[in-house]
């Protein structure tokens, strides 16, 4: 359950039972254990017209916790290390260093002609590193979304690590379409989502 909220959080009950093929008031009974293990929390949400108003669900901390964190204290100690020892140039050539790894990795990874089917590769190789990727169709292109940061301890001590990415899924799609951020993990947002847009579509938008 807490993967299926992770996924779509914040989420329903309704929407929990069914994605778990469950009666919601067995999803109901399974969400109050997880608040009394202060894992999850509600919020409130005004109804749409005369309904009620509903409950939807998202991890706590605690609840995110349960999913890896890339070793965050040490990442976070050999960041502040390498800034004190060669300062933020030698933080941006590891970043950068770490990019060639990737760009490489990707490439190889990433092969497909068809634009759906390379941002499937892309999502696969994410879900892989474990941030738990996939890809949905969105208007005229698509949306890149990662429910889960595996590195978000080193993302928050130096967000050189997610301009980083970006640049790097540019690269995978090339010139077949642009890649903008649009929900971000550090300002709020539930997960990371980047919005994929055909290269005919966004020179349609200038």
């Amino acid at each position: 359950m807490l993967e299926t909220m992770k996924r779509l959080a914040p989420v329903s009950t309704s929407t929990l039972a069914k994605a778990l093929q469950m009666t919601p008031e067995a999803a109901r009974q399974q969400i109050n254990k997880l608040v009394e293990q202060e894992l999850v929390q509600g919020t409130t949400q005004p109804p749409k017209g005369a309904g009620r108003p509903r409950q939807l669900w998202t991890l706590t901390p605690a609840g995110q916790r349960y999913f890896p964190d890339a070793h965050a204290q040490l990442t976070v100690q050999l960041i502040g290390s390498i800034r004190k020892l060669f300062g933020e140039r030698g933080l941006d050539e590891l970043i950068t260093d770490r990019e060639v790894d990737a760009r490489t990795r990707y490439a190889q990874a990433c092969t497909a002609q068809d634009l759906p089917q390379r941002l499937e590769q892309l999502a696969k190789i994410r879900t892989l590193e474990g941030y738990m990727a996939h890809v949905e169709p969105h208007g005229e292109g698509w949306l890149l979304v990662e429910n889960h940061c595996p590195i978000c301890a080193a993302a928050q001590s130096c967000r050189g690590f997610c301009r980083s990415e970006q640049g790097l899924f540019q690269e995978v799609v090339g010139h077949l379409a642009t890649v903008e951020r649009g929900e971000y993990l550090l300002e709020g947002g539930q997960r990371c989502v980047y919005q994929i847009r055909p290269a005919h579509s966004a020179a349609s938008t200038l």
